[in-house]
């Protein structure tokens, strides 16, 4: 009913309806006034058919305009949007109507003294706009100077904050001209209001809204000065909003600025005193590094819709990057070993981290408790105090050519689970003879640590005054951890004395042995060296009676060695895709003191953003993530190992099929057993991470899906619909006969899940299965899952067995999965023998298939087919069954039944 029908019920007044309308339009009774303020919709449609009548009611909104009643005005103001797009599809001169009588009551209303009409006129304006109703002169003429006076210096407070908000949201429904001419000179002069910072604060939370609508040119010549001003605001409300729309303002800048000027903006936000700013920047870290992304360089585009897709892959890829060379994981192994073989004059440096590129792939292979890192690095102090610096460079770089080389061409079970060590009998007379100048060396490094350990002393002394500050206690962690690795230096020195009382006794006691006997009794479990024990490579592997005793001494001088890892680990994630302090602030935060100075969920932003900085990191720079993602794989708040869950197949596209082997596959195995919430994403994506993986890689799987029939909580039937729905799409990966022994079982089980939703879908798996026998030309596994469709579901002791056999020939005959001969043999006997079911829902559903499936295919439609005389007795028989429901179902004609006639129609 409309709300101004009593208009059309003739009174005592015996007046005329545009009169009548009037009469109540300006009643005393404000009652009367809203009610045709609220009904004015109505009103246009009954009298816009008339061009005079459409006038004399445009007339009368004009005067209801100026209604001294604040309620009248905003009821007016909320119908003035859904009026203005009825006139645009009605009314062929609505442009100038809508210019002439109602724009200026929009515009008047932007300035009334009443809050509520204040705020109707501004929801009224933006949704004109979005409709783009309002023409571009209105816009010029009458929309912008009223804001540009609104939000001018001297007006009010209140009018100049929604001014602002207004300009904001416009900005982006009006052309970039106008932004910049009319809207962008008064954006920057607001952004610097000094009087109210609401003003400064609506500002910086449409930052990006304005650089987006105003493009580069405008965003780096007149907006980034006012960017840097709002980030450096003394209200910290200021400065979190900058870091929220950080992303956006990057995203409209060019590569120059945004690396030279705003990742050091960035970064003085990330070390904000106020912990909300640092949050912020924090959640707005991972989308910003994002922004430096080209996925081309990762051999990757995007398509239409805004999915990624794996480019052709190229067999030498290019790029600017320095550090695409050591992408030692998509390379073969034969290839890195012959790159370490022609480059004998590298430096010490650079063969070093293509050793590290190389172990890191190969952790992912080789579980063992053995720390391979400690191994190599003391292969490098022992070269390395053995000869000179000019010496080092060529030794270290053949060593690993050797360790290389043997780890290749040689294998046993010692080197599957450890890399060789390597021959260093020349080394021990070389070590020999550089004593004394060893000993000079340790002289001086000691000294020169007592100098570097009093500096320390002195600085952490004036910062104790100063503890209160986040800052500041993060600069004593870091110079205490600095005083003792100095300290630690000073014992490494003392310990070197050791190693030399060491080699000493080892090179007596190798005096006596034969010379190969090195080689002959290196075996698998020989060289291990026990728990808790670490292999000095400068003692002869071959040496069982050195004293206990020595090996000891040696094994602490070497851990106090050790502490110099973190070092060359720092080196390995170097990069210069995004400066480095924006990815090492992104690593640390996985630092649990991250979670207490700035935010508990940091952990879960990471992990959030994380396919997003792999994307722009590349493949070649994943050394550079994989051990946070490993962190974040374990971290004990399940809603972080859920989010990594859900975007496993995002990263495995970036990353390509070697490092999702060696790298991914593991955690993925591991989600795999986690708890419920977790295993949700890895199972919504099973389908697109396995097609990734090769085929040898895919067929474990298949012992593993049976668990995700098992869930912590056997209420969550979503968790097996999802599984089914995943499985319709799996079965194209697998042949026929993985189909048969693995996946049959999980779907005869989901068929008789106590939901019925999650055995519909099940269903459709099992005639999914059909046609994937039938599909491959396998015909002997699809009539034995037949046969065992027919025992387990039409012999079914429960109806709803039975139902569930009628509904899987019905879909069986719609997706025409299997011959026409096949199903008229070995399904429809058994299907019309249900005829005879005592239960009304089984007949039901058969009636269902015979008249709306089965009568509708040209087979059984055609004349002289065998079959189709059965299948009509059996409709027969439905027809007059005592259940209502049978008979209509087996009666009604399907809605998309064809206007031919058969030539069986025309002989009845």
């Amino acid at each position: 009913m409309r709300i101004t029908a009593f208009l059309d019920i003739p009174g005592q007044d015996n007046l005329a309806p545009l009169a009548r309308l009037e009469k109540y339009a300006f009643s005393d009774n404000i009652f009367n006034r809203q009610i045709i303020a609220r009904g004015l919709l109505d009103v246009f449609r009954d009298f816009s058919h008339n061009d005079e009548d459409y006038l004399t009611v445009m007339a009368i909104v004009v005067r209801l305009s100026e209604d001294t009643e604040p309620t009248v005005r905003t009821e007016l103001m909320e119908q003035i949007p859904p009026i203005a797009i009825f006139l645009q599809e009605s009314r062929p001169n609505f442009p100038t109507a809508f210019s002439e009588y109602l724009m200026p009551i929009v515009v008047r209303y932007l300035t009334d003294p009443n809050n509520q009409v204040r705020k109707a006129s501004q929801e009224s304006l933006v949704i004109l706009l979005e409709q783009g109703l309002i023409s571009q002169n209105d816009i010029e003429n009458k929309v912008c100077p009223i804001l540009l006076d609104l939000s001018a210096s001297e007006s009010d407070d209140e009018y100049k904050v929604e001014a602002v908000n207004i300009i904001c949201k416009m900005a982006s429904m009006v052309n970039k001209s106008t932004v910049e001419c009319l809207l962008l000179p008064r954006f920057c002069e607001l952004c610097g209001d000094g009087k109210l910072f609401q003003v400064r604060k609506v500002c910086a939370a449409n930052f990006g809204d304005i650089c987006n609508a105003v493009g580069q040119e405008a965003t780096e010549k007149s907006l980034i000065p006012k960017f840097f001003e709002l980030c450096s605001d003394s209200v910290w409300g200021m400065r979190k909003a900058c870091a929220e729309c950080f992303m956006a303002v990057s995203y409209t800048t060019s590569p120059e600025i945004r690396r030279s000027k705003l990742s050091p903006l960035f970064i003085s936000l990330i070390s904000d005193p106020c912990r909300w700013v640092r949050q912020a920047a924090f959640q707005s870290l991972g989308p910003f590094i994002s922004t430096f992304a080209n996925p081309s360089s990762a051999g990757l585009y995007i398509r239409e819709d805004g999915t990624l897709s794996i480019q052709p892959s190229s067999p030498h890829p290019t790029g600017n990057n320095t550090n695409a060379i050591p992408c030692s994981s998509e390379e073969p192994m034969e290839n890195k070993s012959e790159s370490l073989r022609e480059g004998p004059s590298n430096s010490c440096t650079s063969c070093s981290e293509n050793s590290a590129a190389r172990r890191e792939s190969s952790v992912a292979h080789i579980n063992s408790e053995i720390d391979l890192t400690r191994l190599t690095e003391s292969d490098n102090v022992g070269c390395c105090v053995a000869q000179d610096t000019k010496d080092c460079q060529v030794s270290n770089c053949r060593g690993m050519n050797s360790r290389a080389q043997s780890a290749e061409d040689v294998f046993n079970t010692f080197l599957y689970w450890r890399p060789p060590l390597p021959d260093i009998s020349q080394d021990l007379e070389l070590l020999q003879c550089k004593t004394e100048m060893h000993e000079e060396s340790c002289s001086e490094a000691l000294c020169n640590n007592c100098v570097a350990s009093s500096e320390i002393k002195k600085v952490l002394q004036s910062l104790q005054e100063h503890m209160d500050d986040p800052d500041v206690q993060v600069q004593v962690q870091v110079l205490s951890a600095a005083l003792r690795a100095a300290h630690l230096d000073s014992v490494n020195d003392c310990g070197v004395k050791q190693d030399e009382e060491v080699n000493s006794s080892c090179q007596e006691e190798a005096s006596l042995l034969e010379p190969d006997h090195s080689t002959e009794d290196e075996g698998p479990l020989s060289s291990l060296p026990a728990q808790g024990e670490t292999i000095d490579p400068s003692i002869p592997t071959i040496m069982k009676n050195v004293d206990v005793e020595l090996l000891n001494g040696t094994d602490k001088a070497l851990e106090i060695e050790d502490n110099d890892l973190p070092f060359e680990e720092d080196k390995s994630k170097l990069q210069d895709i995004i400066p480095q302090p924006l990815l090492d602030q992104y690593l640390s935060m996985t630092d649990p003191a991250r979670a207490q100075t700035v935010d508990t969920e940091i952990a879960k932003h990471c992990a959030y953003s994380l396919p997003g900085v792999a994307l722009t990191l590349g493949r070649q720079n994943w050394h550079c993530l994989k051990d946070t993602y490993e962190t974040l794989a374990s971290d004990v708040q399940w809603k972080v190992r859920r989010t990594l869950a859900f975007s496993i197949h995002e990263l495995a596209v970036i990353l390509g099929d070697q490092l999702t082997a060696a790298d991914l596959v593991p955690i993925f195995n591991g989600f795999l057993k986690d708890l419920d919430e977790v295993r949700i994403g890895v199972l919504k994506h099973l389908y697109d991470f396995l097609k990734l993986l090769h085929a040898d890689k895919r067929r474990e799987y298949l012992y593993q899906l049976q668990e995700f029939v098992v869930t912590d909580n056997s209420r969550n039937w979503r968790f097996r619909y999802e599984l089914a729905e995943q499985l319709i799409l799996i079965l194209e990966l697998y042949n026929p006969n993985d189909v048969y022994d693995y996946l049959r079982h999980i779907a005869l089980t989901l068929c008789s899940d106590k939901v019925s939703e999650v055995r519909w879908i099940s269903f459709k798996l099992v005639v999914a299965i059909l046609q994937k026998f039938y599909a491959n030309s396998a015909n002997s596994l699809g009539l034995n899952f037949i046969n065992e469709l027919i025992v387990r579901f039409r012999h079914c002791s429960k109806w709803v067995g039975r139902q569930a056999f009628a509904f899987i020939c019905q879909a069986v005959v719609e997706e025409e999965c299997m011959p026409v001969n096949h199903f008229v043999e070995h399904l429809l006997p058994s299907l019309l023998s249900l005829a005879s079911d005592p239960v009304p829902n089984v007949r039901v559903l058969l009636a269902k298939a015979l008249r709306q499936t089965l009568l509708e295919k040209a087979y059984f439609r055609s004349v002289g087919n065998p079959h189709l005389e059965a299948v009509e007795e059996t409709v027969l028989v439905l027809q007059v069954d005592r259940d209502q429901d049978v008979a209509f179902f087996a009666t009604i004609k399907p809605k998309h039944q064809t206007v031919h006639i058969t030539s069986l129609e025309k002989q009845n």
